[in-house]
């Protein structure tokens, strides 16, 4: 079986502008490149799990997330990286246009997203690891069963909660990488 590093998008690979959805508004956090090939050269394969409930608020559309995630997953291309996957969930409970309004299996906490490429790429959970910037990342990777946790610093104030709920608390995904991987 194969084993992940799950990532939450905005706050963990680029910078949280809050409803992103143009590639000239994407920054890509400092080091992420960096480690996510070490994590791609020690056998993870990476796949991004990101709520994107700015589509059900519409303030984009899917083919928006569509083109910007293409391009995003040909910058990490250009640098040797691989992204297996990426998983969105485009639905709100309450804030979203009606073919959007709903309480879904998908929207994190829920483990909908890791779950389903789980599943579909033959990927084991307890050899996986989940990286997020909120205490909904990390109840979702409990939920989902994923053998590791941790909170990032480059997104959303660390909560106590997110703190609680995560294995360990780094500065950001780099530092993550240099702390588990033989360098």
């Amino acid at each position: 079986m194969r084993k992940a590093l799950f990532l939450d998008r905005d706050g963990v690979v680029n910078v949280d502008h809050g409803y992103l959805y143009k590639a000239q508004q994407f920054e890509f956090i400092d080091g992420v490149f960096e480690a996510c090939k070490a994590f791609q050269d020690a056998g993870f394969d990476i796949v991004i799990v990101t709520n994107q409930s700015g589509i059900g608020r519409g303030y984009y559309t899917e083919q928006d997330f569509q083109a910007l995630t293409d391009w995003m997953i040909n910058q990490f291309e250009q640098n040797g990286i691989s992204i297996l996957d990426v998983q969105f969930c485009p639905h709100h409970p309450e804030k979203a246009l009606p073919e959007y309004l709903q309480d879904c299996d998908c929207r994190k906490p829920a483990p909908g997203m890791l779950l389903k490429a789980i599943n579909e790429f033959g990927i084991d959970p307890k050899m996986s690891i989940m990286v997020g910037d909120k205490a909904s990342d990390m109840q979702a990777a409990e939920n989902a069963d994923v053998g590791q946790k941790f909170l990032v610093k480059t997104g959303k104030a660390v909560t106590d909660l997110a703190r609680s709920s995560a294995d360990k608390v780094f500065s950001n995904l780099k530092a993550i990488a240099d702390e588990l991987l033989d360098k």
